[in-house]
């Protein structure tokens, strides 16, 4: 999420609370999460593990919980007691939960020739752009961007919260929701079936890009990054902070994990389950998802099986 202006350290550390060390003087920009995090970014951890890895990224400031590692130059950290929650504040601040009082909100902007059919829900901060078909209750959640030419079939809802939680064991609640303060981007030329479902990015966008197209009943996390031209049939899932590249095709029933890369112009074959990066130009079948021609070989050696264990008795 990007902030309306540049915002001085010295205000973030009061309104959080925080002890400020490293570079007093700098603006930040923004607030993201690690995978999504831009230079003159605001950026939490709150565990060892991710230290390094959150001090040295592209973030410019660092809400931590400790005073004892190194400050890169030009960078600066805010000490608090607990950068989790010292996030949600500075979330709620910039962009708070404002409740809908109406279907469609004043603050939409919508483009010449776009229909807008009846029962269709569009909330605060929406664009919608030329010549657009939004069929029946369809729900349009803030800060969702779309495109030219675009279709979206009935019952379908663009810019949900992300699946997405802090986890400790040492309190009441386990899973803390970490607050959606991103978009959903909707590019030119995407056609959204019925029924799917686009969560909006934790803290950057969710994209869609130009000219992709899904059939019914699909779901795509949080942060996930699609190409131009993809095609998504039927009860494809997509888990977050996924990028898939241009020209992928996944068939039906295709489920994909999170943070993964699936590479230019594959094709993933029906009731797929792919758990690793997908090299470019391949199709690919089965659970692990492999190469479909080394998979169809695997099955007929499968079948194979009973002849074989048939003859190796027969033998005995």
């Amino acid at each position: 999420m990007k902030f309306p202006s540049p915002v001085s350290l010295h205000w973030i550390s009061s309104l959080i609370d925080a002890e400020l060390f490293g570079n007093e003087s700098g603006e930040a920009t923004g607030i993201n999460e690690i995978h999504r995090v831009e230079t003159g970014d605001l950026c939490f951890v709150d565990h060892p593990k991710y230290y390094n890895k959150c001090i040295n990224s592209n973030a410019s400031f660092i809400i931590i919980n400790t005073r004892d590692v190194a400050i890169p130059k030009g960078k600066s950290l805010l000490v608090v007691s607990d950068p989790f929650e010292a996030y949600l504040k500075i979330v709620n601040h910039f962009r708070p939960f404002t409740a809908a009082t109406k279907l469609v909100s004043d603050t939409v902007k919508i483009g010449e020739g776009t229909v807008i059919m009846p029962g269709v829900f569009i909330g605060h901060q929406v664009t919608i752009g030329n010549n657009c078909i939004i069929h029946p209750n369809v729900s349009l959640l803030d800060y969702t961007r779309i495109g030219n030419n675009v279709i979206i079939q009935s019952g379908t809802t663009i810019g949900s919260d992300a699946f997405y939680y802090n986890t400790k064991k040492n309190r009441d609640v386990w899973y803390k929701k970490m607050v959606s303060c991103g978009e959903v981007v909707i590019e030119d030329d995407v056609e959204i079936g019925a029924g799917c479902t686009i969560d909006r990015g934790v803290t950057a966008d969710t994209r869609i890009g130009a000219g992709t197209k899904m059939d019914n009943m699909v779901h795509i996390g949080h942060d996930v990054v699609i190409g131009k031209n993809c095609l998504f049939a039927a009860q494809v899932a997509i888990a977050g902070g996924t990028t898939l590249k241009n020209g992928v095709t996944l068939w039906g029933q295709v489920g994909v994990s999170k943070t993964l890369t699936i590479n230019n112009n594959v094709t993933v074959l029906a009731q797929s389950g792919v758990g690793h990066d997908l090299e470019e130009g391949k199709i690919y079948w089965g659970s692990p998802a492999d190469d479909a021609s080394i998979k169809k070989r695997e099955l007929i050696w499968v079948r194979r099986i009973p002849e074989l264990w048939k003859k190796v008795m027969e033998n005995k």
